[in-house]
């Protein structure tokens, strides 16, 4: 064994608590020691933490833009239930009817409408206008995706304000064009339907409000990219960052470093009153 201190041996029979060459106390000189790396490391650590915390206030409730965009970017989802077309039958067999929307179409999907869908294509009688609600279908499939994607990418925002931001508007600008497409489909699919005794066909108006939507959150992004998505992180917090990773690389050892590793004259002065009620409360 030797002295964490000197370096000196010390013979393994040696019960005495100092070291014989230099005389410090070995168990409180290691304790100290390791107090004092794993106090370098938590500085280092809760610098980078509260980093990430302030990403994720920003993104969420990081003033009013972000409020809402958080809202926008719900509603994006929430207004695919309005539907964009709808067909009404004649026939009791058939259930009625079948709404174009993200309600209508889990209905479908549970109900199994969507599986008669496909028989009725090559019907006499409904073949256009089963054509037609499948076509609205799939275009609404199409802005759903889109939804989600923006959707997904405000709930990661977090990780790249900047990036995840200027994402975001690209793919609304993309939603309003599809929006768009999808409503434009729908009248003109239904127009130019022809009448039958056993269906009818009416267009809704979820293209539009879809589009409303996207052209909010479009506007929401860019005026936040003009003012700055990055928050505003506390002094030294980059740099206890930078040097955590360096740290875990094995480029930077905690002992060579001093304790606190960084402090700003705020953190200085903290530190000061929480010591001095430390002391109060002892005395």
């Amino acid at each position: 064994m030797k002295c964490p201190k000197c370096g000196g041996e010390i013979p393994f029979y040696d019960l005495k608590p100092n070291c014989k060459h230099c005389g410090v106390n070995i168990f409180y000189y290691s304790q100290d020691t390791l107090l004092a790396r794993d106090a370098k490391r938590t500085e280092l650590e809760a610098g980078a933490a509260r980093m990430v915390i302030a990403r994720i206030k920003s993104n969420f409730i990081g003033g009013k833009l972000a409020i809402l965009r958080m809202i926008a970017v719900i509603a994006s989802v929430c207004v695919l239930m309005v539907p964009v077309g709808s067909m009404t039958f004649n026939l009791p067999l058939l259930g009625g009817g079948i709404s174009a929307g993200l309600i209508g179409a889990i209905q479908m999907m549970t109900n199994g409408t969507l599986g008669r869908l496909s028989d009725l294509k090559n019907s006499t009688l409904l073949a256009q206008q089963t054509q037609t609600a499948t076509t609205c279908l799939i275009l609404l499939c199409v802005l759903l995706v889109i939804s989600l994607v923006i959707f997904a990418a405000f709930l990661l925002g977090f990780l790249n304000l900047t990036r995840s931001t200027k994402f975001m508007r690209v793919m609304s600008v993309v939603g309003m064009a599809a929006s768009a497409a999808v409503q434009i489909a729908a009248i003109i699919l239904v127009k130019k339907t022809p009448e039958s005794p056993v269906a009818s066909d009416h267009f809704g108006f979820g293209g539009a409000a879809a589009f409303a939507v996207f052209l909010v959150l479009f506007l929401l992004n860019h005026v936040m990219l003009k003012k700055g998505v990055e928050p505003t992180y506390r002094e030294y917090d980059p740099k206890r960052k930078e040097l955590l990773k360096k740290v875990r690389k094995g480029e930077v050892n905690l002992d060579d470093l001093s304790l606190p590793v960084f402090e700003s004259k705020e953190e200085y002065e903290a530190r000061m009153k929480a010591l001095e009620h430390t002391l109060e409360e002892e005395g």
